[in-house]
């Protein structure tokens, strides 16, 4: 059963590789083609999630090359869930853009499923440079996919997300570099066992790596004071990209939570938890920043952008705490802000689509074509966003909430998160009632299209808030097996020492 570990690879290589080689096929069998290739990419993560259920970890060695000196594929509960939670990401954004958001660019679909490959490899990598692979590989087809539709809007936003990713790009090279001239391996499990070890004066160079490590996470996870590139790159973005894009802060979220917990944990002697001092206070400083960001808006995608940073702030908050009530919560988190996002992206553009030259702004137009339909799904996205009952993010911060012992950190992240959650609801209040509701006289000419394909993928990304609620406890359950898995990463190690392709470890 091994073998399934490659599938959510190999699916998306494959599937974007023909479509490199159909670039001149007509359109329509290209879309057939993409939409097979992330509807097989969502049946095998499925299988996956059933697989690590048990509780037990496997790992597919390429070419049979053991660890710590192989390539090396790992799954646990952690990388099962991010594989399917990108999965229905991308195969609703898929839908949307086969609506009409493809055209223009022959290669759009070969991008997106190759920009899937990147993402499931990060996931599912058990070595470190193979993490920096992973990024490379996904960052690349980003770059194509965030100037699709072309203009000087796209390409200045655009430049900037290249250019510091770059740079990063260096500092993880750089850091692994660090950490390998040490421990003499770049294996993650291998890793744990090798860096308590450290001592003298190499404790100071793998801290040093650990730390630029840890802002190259952050640049990835749009972290304070790393988060700026982030509102104008995505707004800009077409909608299903900048709605693919919402899993792409949650990369830099799971690198620390694998990382951070596996080789710099509780067991890395003078190095453990390294780190993880300064990772609370910034979190709720992100948050705070993502919130005024949102009451400064002036149209819908940007709105949605300040809100992805809002979402990393409130996710990094708990798992800095390093409690299992912490994680579990912000894994529970993670599902609804990540759906929730992507479908305001996709609901924003409807909007934009139905409201002639007013398009997403937060001003006053005419009243817009099928204004009941599209101002119940942006409540929807929006009270799951803000955390209101009785929608899925209320669920999540009030566990978030209970997750820290009493103290200061308690007061803090109640504070941040209430105080933050009111002034969101402000905020999509302000926006939701201009655009909907606050109409002046007139018509407007040529309003867009509301098809099917699109109006099914944007409502079934918000409905996703309610299926979570509906599912809440079984959710609950594997989120809570998850962060005590990921507290307890004896398991994770152990496999290094009997490895065995193709049986369960």
């Amino acid at each position: 059963m091994n073998q399934w570990l490659t599938a959510p690879i190999l699916i998306p290589l494959l599937g974007g590789i023909l479509q490199v080689f159909m670039g001149y096929a007509p359109i329509s069998l290209r879309r057939t083609l993409a939409i097979a290739t992330t509807v097989l990419l969502l049946v095998s993560t499925v299988v996956l999630v059933v697989l690590a259920s048990d509780d037990s970890y496997r790992l597919y060695a390429f070419g049979n090359w053991q660890p710590p000196f192989g390539i090396v594929l790992v799954l646990d509960r952690l990388a099962a869930l991010m594989l399917i939670l990108t999965a229905i990401l991308a195969l609703l954004c898929h839908l949307f853009a086969i609506g009409g958001a493809d055209e223009g660019n022959r290669q759009f679909h070969g991008l997106f499923l190759f920009q899937l490959m990147g993402l499931n490899i990060a996931f599912l990598t058990g070595d470190l440079f193979n993490l920096f692979v992973a990024f490379e590989v996904l960052l690349i087809a980003s770059y194509g996919l965030l100037m699709h539709g072309g203009g000087r809007a796209r390409t200045v936003p655009g430049l900037h997300y290249v250019v510091l990713n770059l740079a990063g790009s260096a500092v993880f090279l750089i850091s692994v570099g660090m950490i390998y001239s040490v421990t003499g391996t770049l294996n993650m499990a291998d890793l744990a066992i090798e860096i308590p070890k450290v001592r003298g004066e190499n404790l100071e160079i793998v801290r040093a790596g650990g730390m630029m490590l840890l802002v190259v996470f952050a640049l990835k996870a749009a972290l304070l004071p790393l988060c700026f590139w982030l509102p104008k790159a995505y707004a800009k973005a077409t909608a299903p990209v900048a709605a693919l894009f919402a899993v792409m802060t949650k990369v830099g979220i799971y690198a620390i939570l694998r990382v951070y917990l596996l080789v710099f944990g509780d067991d890395a002697g003078a190095l453990a938890n390294l780190g993880m001092d300064w990772l609370f206070p910034l979190a709720l400083l992100t948050l705070a920043m993502g919130v005024i960001g949102a009451l400064g808006a002036d149209n819908l995608k940007t709105l949605v952008a300040w809100q992805v940073i809002i979402s990393v702030g409130t996710l990094l908050a708990p798992i800095a705490l390093g409690s299992v009530a912490g994680i579990s919560a912000a894994l529970f988190y993670l599902l609804n802000t990540t759906w929730t996002v992507g479908g305001l992206f996709l609901v924003a553009e409807l909007v934009a689509r139905q409201r002639g030259s007013a398009r997403d702004r937060i001003v006053t137009a005419p009243r817009m074509r099928n204004r009941t339909f599209l101002s119940v799904l942006f409540l929807l996205g929006a009270v799951a966003a803000a955390g209101l009952p009785p929608l899925s993010g209320f669920f999540a911060k009030l566990l978030i909430l209970q997750s820290p012992m009493s103290g200061p950190e308690m007061a803090w992240l109640w504070s941040v998160i209430l105080i933050g959650s009111f002034f969101t609801v402000i905020a999509y209040s302000r926006a939701g009632s201009i655009v909907f509701w606050r109409t002046v006289d007139g018509h407007i000419e040529e309003p867009g299209p509301l098809g099917g394909n699109v109006s099914v993928a944007a409502g079934a990304l918000v409905a996703l808030s309610i299926v979570v609620v509906a599912l809440a406890g079984p959710i609950s359950d594997y989120t809570d097996a998850t962060a005590i898995q990921l507290q307890n990463p004896s398991g994770y190690i152990e496999i290094l020492k009997t490895p065995m392709v193709g049986e369960d470890n």
